[in-house]
């Protein structure tokens, strides 16, 4: 073996670099919120120096302790409001400053339309190159809101931990694993509320512990309920380290006596130390295997583990738009990529020839091909595989797509998706998006043979700094 020398280093060095900048750790600064970012913190500078205040609004002048920097920007914690926007709200949950789960309650539900609108086409014009403004600018419409912005979630995922002997569940406190127990949550379906109190009563009444991640001891380790809005059914499952409860029935039959609604209760068993919520195992202690709702006419089946969009109302809405834009009028071939358990799929089959769904989990395409049969919809397809595989297979069997729709997760298209796109050429591209900035990326790169119509952003999550979108791309003329 040939030998190798190593290269001496430098002497090493521990000591901090000190920055040179106008803030330092610790220190109370007053500042002029000039924007917010897309998580909802507000944007303000010092001497030139940028600063994220949570909590603080655009228009705004506050006092804010710089709690942490950076050689380009810094973060501050929020002290007193100097002079408040008009468009400024009374959180309305007592749990506001310490949950950080709706970073916009402060914000006036009619502001933060308009905010995430601005988010969006901030996107399009910094990460895309679009013109968003002035003559041959893209259209970006006025995000669609609720009229009750409340109450819309109809799945909650509850840790579970001991305190006093008495069993809580809650939000996670910053930075920590220390569960913050909390009865209310106004976003939550009020179901979701009355079934994790109902679980930590009797659950405690009955001496079942709750899992000590930190020790890796206790059973009990989260409590999911999963709501039909639609059908009032209501799924109970108990996420526990091992399969034995401790006097099971007993809490089985408090839930079934106290949780209105209540058509299934469930068990999964997660055995591992991670931060996962569900394992591999999971049985029926009650009731059905599934409950079922509806968005639209189209109905879904919905098991203890299979994705469903958490605010139906919504998504009924950003559906119709995905049609809409899809152009269908029953002699369109369709294919649907990242089709899930065919949420959109179903929906355009109504007023399409075919539609061909793909999506890269097995388990997802089994959702898909139940809820069509439950609809009793036979002009879908659907196939496991990655989209960019198997829609050129498909195109090899003589599939010709006139529409093609994609509803990425967070990070955007596969790169290798986008070329099949092109490729593929259909007339028109509908874009869903829960993420502005792989959009933009993603359509700067269609628009190298497609034209960007309009851009529908869509509140899916209101209170909350996400966005989704609906894009309507047209094949552009030679």
């Amino acid at each position: 073996m040939a030998k190798t020398t190593k290269k001496r280093r430098g002497p090493q060095t521990t000591a901090k670099v000190e920055l040179d900048l106008p803030v330092r750790v610790g220190q109370t600064v007053e500042v002029e919120i000039t924007g917010l970012n897309h998580e909802g913190a507000g944007v303000g500078r010092v001497e030139g120096y940028t600063l994220f205040v949570d909590g603080a609004l655009a228009g705004e002048r506050v006092r804010a302790r710089v709690d942490h920097v950076k050689k380009n920007f810094g973060f501050a914690k929020l002290s007193e409001v100097v002079e408040a926007s008009e468009h400024r709200f009374m959180p309305p949950c007592p749990l506001y400053d310490r949950c950080g789960g709706c970073s916009l309650q402060h914000l006036a539900y009619e502001e933060q339309l308009r905010h995430k609108q601005q988010i969006v086409r901030d996107n399009l014009r910094r990460i895309g190159g679009f013109s968003v403004e002035g003559e041959g600018a893209i259209t970006v419409h006025l995000t669609l809101g609720m009229s009750d912005p409340w109450r819309y979630r109809n799945k909650a995922q509850v840790p579970i931990g001991e305190e006093n002997g008495a069993l809580v569940g809650g939000f996670y406190a910053e930075k920590s694993h220390s569960i913050i127990d909390m009865n209310e949550c106004l976003i939550q379906h009020q179901v979701n509320d009355e079934a994790v109190a109902v679980v930590k009563k009797a659950a405690t009444k009955l001496n079942i512990a709750a899992y000590d991640e930190v020790r890796g001891t206790g059973l009990l380790r989260h409590v999911v309920v999963k709501v039909g809005v639609k059908t009032g059914e209501v799924m109970v499952v108990l996420v526990t380290t091992e399969e034995p409860i401790p006097q099971r029935e007993k809490l089985v039959e408090a839930i079934r006596s106290e949780v209105t609604g209540v058509s299934s209760v469930v068990q999964n068993i997660n055995p591992d130390k991670t931060n996962v919520i569900f394992g591999k195992k999971t049985v029926t202690l009650w009731g059905s295997d599934v409950i079922y709702d509806y968005i639209g006419p189209i109905k879904f089946a919905i098991s203890a583990r299979s994705f469903y969009q958490v605010n139906p109302a919504q998504t009924e809405v950003l559906y119709n738009k995905t049609l809409e834009y899809a152009g269908a009028t029953g002699t369109e071939t369709v294919i649907d990529a990242y089709c899930g358990i065919g949420t959109i799929s179903l929906f355009l089959a109504q007023k399409s020839k075919h539609v061909y769904g793909v999506e890269i989990v097995p388990e997802a395409i089994a959702d898909a091909k139940r809820n069509a049969e439950l609809n009793g919809l036979g002009n879908a397809t659907f196939e496991a595989g990655p989209a960019e595989v198997v829609i050129p297979a498909w195109k090899e069997k003589g599939v010709r797509a006139d529409v093609i729709v994609v509803d990425p997760p967070r990070k955007g298209c596969d790169e290798a998706l986008l070329t099949t796109i092109l490729e593929m050429q259909p007339e028109r591209v509908v874009y869903v998006s829960c993420n502005p900035s792989t959009l933009a990326r993603d359509l700067k790169v269609l628009a190298e043979r497609y034209e960007v119509k309009e851009v529908q952003p869509v509140d899916m999550f209101p209170h909350t700094g996400h966005v989704e979108c609906v894009v309507w791309m047209s094949r552009a003329k030679e």
